[in-house]
């Protein structure tokens, strides 16, 4: 008797609904599963074997085959566990064909029974919903992550008997939940609303009213955050660099629904979204050690899986002590900065994860940390040159500020005012994400940082005065294309913090001065 069951799998960030043909018939007693199944899949006939023989269901010596199809697309991972173990019931006369019919069915079984929780929940059910399926089977412990989808209907149930006695109709309430019924899901706020979350609640969170003086420090942070561009902090030990870095998720704008969705999907994909039981309302945080492999940064594996730098999509990067990162490391960050995704290529495929990400960095301007100043710095020229050169240009050239967080003075460590907190930073950033959103309507942009050359020539006009300004600037600086196109999107974006629709010299004049730092160290200092 052949039987057809819906299943799914992820491939990078995207998912396939996978069908689980399950085929008994007389003959030589054997269990195999074909279609390319990975070697967890291959596994998954001892678990279901052993964990139908412990519920009570008793397989007779007959031949089980079963096919998961597409037959050329490889299979990872534990989720076809569930599907296979329905179909043999189904097969075996346990159910009927019309209560599997139309249901997808995700889960990784024990021996005992139990239903375990599986990776990759969220991009399958929205694929399903997509494609029409209306009803889903579970684990209890990703019920909430499927509920995340209110067009489909989630059934979490902790073991196969209650999923068996759910498709008979012998129980409905007591392990049925609807992501449109039963719990509420974050509401999560239509894009440019400038609101928080409704049932988001916002943990207490490092706040730049904390940060005494630095006021040029913290406008660049804002202008950052405004425009999501990339941060370079170069300043001794001890000013601030890492403790305004850690402040910056604080100004950003909310996620919207679309980015939400964007940033559950990669992290549901790393199992890191169970816990949370709900969708990621706030922007990714990511703050590696510099230690850390190339492959971990980027992602990959012999089944591969994203990185930390698609970890933080949507959301900053922030490396500590950036040449202290190899060099080679940091090199890898200069396609995904500019494709804003990470191509992976497999002898089982190519898988591309997003990578959208507002890479900030921090870093001592020499190994002592004290240079220019040489009352305290002891650093050789050279040892200064060999240190800055283990940043390299491509990377400083993708830096759309370059700022120089200067010691802090006795006044401003025991100031008592408190500056400027993130609640009035951030509205300031919202304000000028609004005229960003309206500009870029339809586009598919989101921020300034997101526009390519052709967009800049469109949304970055300059005039006459501006154009002359800009050509001395270019001749004098002796800008590359990049360096240039990324002065006007950060003019761009400190126009629109002032409500202006047109760029002037003022905002040229300011963008500028975030390309001058790096100038004074690494021009000056070239191996």
């Amino acid at each position: 008797m052949l039987i057809t069951i819906l299943s799914g799998v992820v491939y990078g960030v995207q998912s396939r609904l996978i069908q689980v043909e399950v085929d008994v018939s007389q003959g030589l007693p054997c269990f195999q599963i074909v279609g390319l199944p990975g070697s967890e899949v291959r596994e998954a006939k001892e678990r279901v074997k052993v964990a139908l023989k412990n519920v009570g269901v008793k397989l007779p010596p007959v031949c089980i085959n079963v096919n998961l199809s597409p037959a050329d697309l490889p299979k990872n991972g534990t989720m076809f566990d569930l599907p296979v173990a329905v179909g043999i019931m189904t097969a075996l006369g346990e159910l009927k064909r019309e209560m599997v019919e139309g249901i997808l069915f995700l889960g990784e079984l024990g021996l005992s029974g139990e239903l375990k929780p599986v990776k990759g929940v969220l991009p399958i059910v929205r694929e399903a919903s997509a494609k029409g399926i209306r009803k889903c089977f579970l684990p209890a412990d990703n019920r909430w992550e499927g509920a995340l989808v209110r067009e489909i209907e989630c059934v979490g149930v902790p073991r196969i008997q209650e999923a068996s006695a759910v498709l008979r109709g012998e129980r409905q309430e007591a392990f049925f939940e609807s992501g449109a019924e039963k719990r509420p899901v974050p509401v999560v706020p239509e894009e440019g609303d400038g609101k928080e979350p409704v049932s988001a609640v916002r943990e207490k969170e490092p706040d730049f009213s904390d940060i005494n003086g630095q006021c040029a420090l913290k406008r660049a942070a804002e202008v950052a955050a405004a425009g999501f561009h990339n941060l370079l902090i170069i300043g001794p030990p001890g000013s601030g660099k890492t403790m305004l870095a850690r402040r910056i998720p604080s100004i950003l704008p909310p996620l919207s629904l679309e980015e939400s969705l964007e940033v559950s999907t990669v992290y549901s994909i790393c199992g890191l979204l169970q816990s949370a039981g709900s969708l990621k309302t706030t922007r990714p945080f990511l703050h590696p050690h510099h230690t850390v492999t190339g492959r971990a940064l980027t992602g990959g594996g012999r089944i591969p899986k994203p990185g930390m730098i698609s970890l933080a999509h949507r959301g900053v990067l922030f490396l500590d002590e950036l040449p202290e990162f190899k060099r080679e490391t940091l090199d890898i960050l200069r396609q995904p900065l500019e494709d804003r995704q990470v191509q992976i290529a497999r002898s089982s495929g190519s898988y591309v994860y997003p990578a959208d990400f507002m890479l900030v960095g921090a870093m001592n301007p020499c190994p002592c940390g004290f240079y220019p100043d040489r009352k305290r710095c002891r650093c050789t020229p050279y040892e200064v040159k060999r240190y800055l050169s283990r940043v390299s240009g491509p990377i400083l050239d993708r830096m759309d500020i370059c700022v120089e967080a200067l010691p802090m003075g006795f006044s401003d460590i025991t100031a008592r005012e408190k500056g400027e907190d993130s609640a009035q930073v951030r509205k300031r950033v919202m304000a000028a994400r609004e005229r960003q959103e309206e500009r870029f309507a339809g586009t598919g942009l989101r921020f300034n940082a997101d526009m390519n050359a052709a967009d800049v020539e469109r949304y970055c006009f300059l005039g006459e005065g501006e154009l002359r300004y800009m050509e001395r600037m270019f001749s004098c600086m002796q800008l590359s294309a990049r360096a240039y196109h990324r002065i006007l999107k950060t003019a761009r974006t400190i126009a629109d913090l002032d409500d202006s629709d047109r760029i002037g010299e003022i905002h040229l004049a300011e963008a500028i001065c975030y390309r001058q730092s790096d100038r004074k160290y690494w021009r000056q200092h070239t191996l």
